[in-house]
């Protein structure tokens, strides 16, 4: 028996308030804030070192992240390099990204940010990026630096962060427009490299592919432990020559 015409427009309904809360709206009775474009800073005032609860942007700093994705098991080391750079004007440190499958390089970028002394705001001025296939260079897909291109700075990690706050981290249109929304202050993350309480929990999205959507987990004092399917296996201070 056909249901009447009533049932099925509730049962639509139905289905459309799930799909949006799966691509990430707040849940229902919560009004989502809207997502922040623009920062009010004096670019003049930020720096290439320090330091919020939940990103550490002095040099030497190493994260190692891994897991599985598919069946190959993927690696991510994150370094805070000692080297800075003029963006757009501004001086910005880089932090470099080698990423390997299967224990081949897949991915290195060199991404730039600063920090706000007072307000411990990170910033984030782009990226140079170098895919890899079968280990030879094969283009640099997501690439963008503010002041070129009509791209402009984002915010990476807020300093007194909210729950609910929503922000761009990228503004390079139709190149990288990442967003990030907080949906969590509370989390537990259980990795190889130890169990942090207190974390934030961010889930990022981006206007350029409509369902693609990520989670990722910040721990007090460490950075990033869990980075989708990867997890934390260690966290150090490096010398100049191992990395």
């Amino acid at each position: 028996m056909k249901p009447p015409a009533c049932v099925l427009t509730l049962l639509t309904l139905g289905a459309c308030a799930a799909l949006t809360r799966s691509i990430g709206a707040v849940p229902d009775g919560q009004r989502a804030q809207p997502w922040m474009q623009s920062f009010p800073v004096d670019v003049k005032e930020l720096a290439t070192d320090g330091e919020n609860p939940y990103f550490i942007l002095k040099p030497d700093y190493q994260l190692t992240l891994e897991g599985k994705e598919g069946r190959k098991l993927t690696q991510l080391v994150i370094t805070v390099l000692p080297e800075t750079v003029n963006v757009g004007g501004v001086a910005t440190r880089v932090i470099e990204e080698r990423e390997s499958s299967g224990g081949q390089l897949v991915e290195v970028s060199r991404n730039f940010f600063a920090i706000h002394p007072r307000t411990k705001d990170v910033y984030y001025f782009g990226e140079d990026v170098d895919i890899y296939k079968n280990g030879k260079l094969d283009g640099h897909e997501g690439a963008w630096r503010h002041g070129s291109g009509n791209a402009h700075f984002g915010l990476m990690m807020p300093g007194m962060p909210t729950l609910g706050l929503r922000h761009y981290q990228e503004m390079a249109p139709k190149v990288a427009m990442d967003r990030m929304e907080i949906v969590s202050l509370s989390e537990t993350s259980t990795t190889p490299a130890g169990v942090f309480d207190r974390c934030l929990k961010a889930r990022e999205t981006t206007p350029l592919e409509l369902f693609a959507r990520e989670y990722k987990v910040y721990a007090p004092g460490i950075g990033i432990v869990e980075d989708g399917p990867l997890k934390l296996v260690s966290h150090k201070y490096v010398a100049a020559g191992s990395r």
